[in-house]
């Protein structure tokens, strides 16, 4: 907002109660300290009743609803990186009431260290349930076909090598008539999941070509399928609030994290910051890239490179340099209009 408010609101949400704590900016006195229970429609009947004023909360699952709720209603709303919050989580008076008093404070202060995190658009949120979903389903076939697998070994046999795809088909007459009892019926389930899955990616293929059309330049890049495309659009969600392309790395949380000081400077894992399920999704497409069907591009030859330095660790250290450089990679191309060069994408050397 452009004129400073009276209050300042900091809401603690929880998963069935959240704590709202009303500050006076210019007293620093609580003027309410009270539980609502989080749920939109309580959320609507606080945030219609109180004055226009700035409200602090914390990310959490519920934080993309109720700042939507907030804002509906006129309220200046900072959505604070609950990372970033060490005053809150370590902290050794520890409570729901001390947190929305600390989040207040911060606001009323004006301080730069809440870390304001950008929540994507409400259909945006949506697009990506399909994704996830389609996620969780993949994720609980492989279970049972793992767990299918397991059980036939130990009857001192094995089910044959086969796609997830046609698991279902080419399993069923090799399981041992004694265990067909117990898994006939998984298998059903498992032919269910496939189908579902299939039904998935066909309203990711329809999303992609209707709604989302950016994405159709992005599969140009040989190993980006419309899945990872229309993820990394909907992650995204506005490519201009990236100052720079190579932001977005660091967004995702396939940086290395940093712990230097003095002539100390460790060498430590990748921060996993970011959208678990996009970081998969790149990393993903970065081992086909480095694969043998991945197709030359400076990309697959700088990556190639770092792979061929040797160490125990270069591989997958190039796997996800390699998925670093092609979220970079996506950004660009999304931002300028551009279609894919495969001679773009890394730096060139006379050693790759």
């Amino acid at each position: 907002m452009t004129k400073r408010t009276r209050f300042v609101f900091g809401v603690d949400l929880g998963d069935r109660t959240s704590h709202v704590c009303q500050l006076e900016r210019r007293t620093g006195a609580v003027e309410m300290d009270e539980k609502v229970p989080t749920t939109r429609e309580d959320f609507e009947v606080l945030f219609k009743a109180i004055p226009k004023s700035r409200v602090v909360m914390e990310s959490s699952g519920s934080s993309p609803w109720a700042s939507r709720v907030a804002r509906a209603h006129g309220h200046d709303v900072i959505v604070a990186n609950a990372r970033k919050l060490r005053a809150i989580w370590d902290s050794p008076r520890k409570n729901d009431r001390r947190d929305a008093l600390v989040l207040a404070q911060l606001g009323a202060s004006d301080s730069p260290f809440l870390c304001e995190v950008h929540h994507r658009g409400e259909l945006a949120q949506q697009r990506l349930a399909v994704i996830r979903a389609r996620d969780l389903v993949v994720e609980a076939r492989t279970k049972l076909i793992n767990g299918a697998r397991g059980i036939v070994k130990t009857d001192g046999r094995r089910l044959p090598k086969c796609s997830a795809d046609s698991f279902h088909a080419k399993t069923a007459e090799a399981i041992p008539e004694a265990l067909a009892p117990a898994l006939r019926p998984t298998l059903v389930v498992i032919e269910a999941m496939t189908a579902q899955i299939h039904v998935y990616d066909k309203e990711v293929e329809r999303l992609g070509r209707k709604e989302y059309a950016v994405t159709q330049r992005l599969q140009q890049i040989p190993g980006v399928g419309p899945l990872t495309a229309l993820a990394f659009v909907l992650v995204i969600d506005d490519p201009k609030r990236f100052a720079k392309s190579r932001d977005v790395g660091a967004y995702i949380g396939i940086t290395p994290r940093q712990d230097q000081s003095g002539d100390t400077d460790k060498q430590l894992p990748i921060t996993k910051c970011g959208d678990a399920l996009l970081r998969r999704l790149l990393v993903q497409c970065a081992h086909h890239i480095l694969g043998p069907h991945g197709k030359e591009s400076r990309l697959r030859i700088w990556g190639l490179g770092l792979a061929a330095r040797g160490g125990k660790n270069a591989k997958k250290r190039a796997i996800v340099a390699v998925a670093r450089k092609l979220a970079v990679l996506l950004h660009a191309m999304w931002t300028s209009g551009e279609d894919y060069d495969p001679a773009r994408g890394a730096n060139a050397t006379k050693a790759a």
